[in-house]
């Protein structure tokens, strides 16, 4: 199984669009068999879900992200797991054990509206990014 986690430094980024990189993880048998960073390519609408799907991409852990991304997910067949925070090295032992936990967004509806263009920034609740 590939999966992405929104990557900001050795954190997960709260809002995957605007995420400075991927941690890619290759997974067979409980173990990771690659990793690697992939730059983010740019926050367009559409274009992320598109490019993971390209990548072979099966799921996607982020801290956070709209209803649009969930549903273009969605039609890629690429799952979301979102609501997650820490750092990265903890959610892949999470991923491994079987214990990651997702949650609610951390985006605010209607947060992304706009992001990408003339947003720098989007409107997560108690002050993260």
């Amino acid at each position: 199984m590939k999966i992405a986690i929104s990557t900001d430094g050795k954190m997960v980024s709260a809002h995957f669009g605007r995420c400075p990189s991927f941690t890619m993880l290759e997974i067979e048998d409980g173990k990771v068999t690659q990793r690697s960073d992939v730059p983010n390519p740019g926050h367009e609408p559409g274009f992320i879900p598109r490019f993971l799907h390209e990548q072979g991409v099966q799921c996607i852990v982020a801290g956070g992200m709209g209803r649009r991304a969930q549903d273009l997910f969605s039609q890629t067949g690429i799952d979301t797991v979102m609501g997650v925070t820490g750092g990265v090295d903890d959610v892949i032992k999470q991923i491994l054990d079987g214990t990651l936990q997702g949650g609610e967004s951390l985006c605010s509806p209607g947060a992304g509206k706009g992001y990408g263009v003339e947003k720098e920034e989007c409107d997560h609740e108690n002050g993260q990014e």
